[in-house]
Order: structure tokens, then C-alpha cells, then sequence
């Protein structure tokens, strides 16, 4: 019998990546405090990929201490450019102001996954991609909102690259499943590893 499966995240995206890829699993949000851990690794000046690892493993194991028998995946992505850190961004005028801050220039998104079972990390993989965004004028970035409507704000970078966001950017490196926030082939070479996946699934045939 296969080990129970659970997303530790509320992110309609990466929930959808674990379903397209045919996965069994349940959601159970972590209610960690973000934004409060976030300041706090801020202001000890850590950097953009041990914030993402950090609160993915914070989310994973707060729930596999409430599911000890489980496997429990943790997610999260943070964007920097030139140093600054970007958060979800709370409104559509603030999802604005960011992405005039982000036209014409290069940002990092370093996302990480954690794999928590009984309290403690199991497995984790950093990912990193690189991606720009050409330059746009305010007429090109109001028809953008406007398309792109309330879901970005539950993005970092106030985008959704399988949508209207790819016409944001000029250039892209990296991995597209990191890019939507979940390095998705190496988990589900290690859930496969722990019999869960497309052959678990099917069981023995005769």
C-alpha cells in the first residue's frame, strides 16, 4: 500500500502540476506565517534560495507533525533582482508597481521543494531560473492587468507563465515546472523511489 500523499500549499498552480501528473494526493495548507518568517530571515541577510528552502521546509514538516505517517510536500519560490527581494504583491496597483520595478530587467526565481515525513525533512531540491522581461510601456502593462486580472496576486512575480505572462518576457533559462513553482521531475523521481506514482497507480495486472 502506497504512503499517503499531501501538498502542504494553498497555490492552485502547484496543486494543478501534482494533479496533471496524475498524482493522488490531498491538500492541507500549512497556516506557517510567512511574511513574519520572511522579515526575520531578511533582516539576518539571508539570501533569495535559503528563504524558498527554508519556508518550504518549515510548511512540510509543520504538517507532518500533524500527519506523522504521510509524505508531505513543501513548496516555495522567491524572486530577487539586483539584490531586492519581492513578495506576492497584496493588489493589483501593487502588482503594478512591481512590474514596472521589473520591465527591462533580469530576475532570479529560486524555488525549492521539501519532502517531510514524521516531523522531519526527508528530501529537498533547490532550483534556479533566470528570466527577463522586456521593456513595456504603462498602455502595454494596463491590457496586461487587465487580461491578467486578480490571480496574479497570488503569484511572486505577479505573472503566470502559462498564461498572458509569457508576453512579459524577451528570455527565459531554467526549468519551466520551477518557473511555475515546483521543481517538479526531481520529486517525482524521488516519489517514485517510495512507490508513488504512475506504476504505483496502476497496481499488477495479470
Amino acid at each position: 500500500m502506497s504512503l499517503m500523499l499531501i501538498l502542504a500549499s494553498a497555490s492552485p498552480s502547484r496543486r494543478q502540476l501534482l494533479t496533471n501528473a496524475g498524482l493522488d494526493f490531498t491538500v492541507e495548507p500549512s497556516g506557517v506565517d510567512e511574511d513574519e518568517i520572511k522579515l526575520s530571515l531578511v533582516a539576518e541577510r539571508a539570501g533569495a534560495q535559503d528563504v524558498a528552502e527554508t519556508l518550504a521546509e518549515l510548511k512540510a514538516c509543520h504538517v507532518s507533525k500533524r500527519r506523522p505517517l504521510a509524505l508531505v510536500i513543501g513548496c516555495d519560490s522567491t524572486l530577487a533582482c539586483e539584490g531586492r527581494l519581492f513578495d506576492k504583491p497584496p493588489t493589483l496597483a501593487a502588482a503594478r508597481r512591481q512590474l514596472r520595478d521589473l520591465s527591462g530587467r533580469t530576475h532570479e526565481l529560486c524555488s525549492s521543494v521539501v519532502v517531510a515525513r514524521g516531523g522531519a525533512r526527508l528530501w529537498h531540491h533547490n532550483e534556479r531560473a533566470r528570466l527577463t522581461m522586456r521593456p513595456f510601456d504603462d498602455t502595454f502593462l494596463d491590457a496586461y492587468l487587465e487580461r491578467a486580472g486578480e490571480g496574479i496576486t497570488g503569484s511572486v512575480g505577479a505573472y503566470h507563465l502559462e498564461g498572458v505572462g509569457a508576453h512579459l518576457f524577451s528570455r527565459i533559462d531554467g526549468d519551466y515546472f520551477t518557473i511555475l513553482g515546483l521543481p517538479l521531475l526531481p520529486l517525482l523521481a524521488f516519489l517514485a523511489e517510495h512507490g508513488i506514482g504512475l506504476a504505483a497507480s496502476r497496481g499488477t495486472s495479470t
